[in-house]
């Protein structure tokens, strides 16, 4: 799930590499952007596909898809809906290619995602995979290698507008910084995401993004030290200038930030939960 509207973290790419083919989902939203990005990763024609991220369970979506086919593995960033939820229909159009995820629960006929994914049985492209948890616990990202270019698929870790949603309590704002501060080695980098349009600089966005978080959570102690007691509150202090139908998923983030100023401080899981 993404965060509201903004401005791009950084420059638009100007293209997508030509073994890249994006097909946006019909979900658009709030929390959705324009659509969730599927993406076909194909070395040449006729070689076996790899998708990234099937969507939610929309049959045309889904169709368009496997008739990107063949198509030999389809890869998760996370488990949220809006990124899984046609993952078992889409295994069974393509006859049973493995959808593998780093959480056991949303793999189906193939086993989860660990270390270096390689070429994936033989395929010419070449993944690695990055564990990036923060926006959920099982988020990953995969930096692509092909015919000399390198992109990076970012998920919901970094998106094409706005910024990330932290999704505590499976979220941990710990975790995201550090996340960020991984894919921020990867400067020059376009970051393709899971929402919006792609970025020219997956390390520049990374960048942006952690000075966002840092003045978010400063922002939060003000609002702290100024008598803020309840995500709440501090939402409508520190988000009032998002729009009020937004606030139930800043509350999201607040309650991940107010987490890690409590564990910065010492204080203890049962003191947190009273905000």
């Amino acid at each position: 799930m993404s965060g509201h509207f903004t401005a791009p973290a950084t420059a638009l790419a100007g293209a997508l590499p030509g073994w890249v083919t994006l097909l946006r989902a019909p979900n658009p939203g709030p929390m959705t952007l324009t659509g969730t990005n599927t993406w076909v990763l194909r070395a040449a024609p006729g070689e076996p596909a790899v998708v990234i991220d099937p969507g939610p369970a929309d049959e045309v979506h889904l169709a368009a898809i496997a008739a990107q086919g063949p198509i030999a593995q389809v890869l998760i960033t996370h488990g949220h809906p809006d990124h899984t939820e046609g993952s078992a229909r889409l295994h069974d159009l393509l006859g049973g290619a493995p959808v593998r995820a780093a959480d056991p629960a949303h793999t189906i006929g193939g086993t989860p995602l660990t270390g270096d994914l390689g070429g994936l049985d033989g395929n010419p492209l070449e993944l690695r995979l990055l564990g990036t948890p923060g926006h959920t616990a099982d988020s990953v990202c995969f930096l692509v290698t092909y015919g000399g270019e390198r992109v990076v698929f970012t998920g919901d870790t970094i998106l094409g507008q706005g910024t990330a949603v932290v999704a505590h309590p499976d979220g941990h704002l710990g975790d995201y910084l550090a996340s960020l501060e991984l894919l921020s080695t990867y400067a020059g980098i376009p970051a393709l995401p899971g929402h919006g349009p792609a970025l020219a600089d997956c390390g520049a966005a990374a960048e942006f993004y952690l000075a966002h978080r840092r003045a978010r959570l400063d922002q939060v102690r003000a609002a702290l030290d100024a008598g803020a007691r309840t995500a709440a509150e501090v939402v409508a202090v520190v988000y009032a200038d998002v729009d009020r139908s937004l606030w139930w998923a800043a509350q999201w983030s607040v309650r991940a930030q107010l987490a890690y100023l409590g564990r910065e401080s010492g204080a203890t899981d049962s003191e947190l939960e009273q905000t």
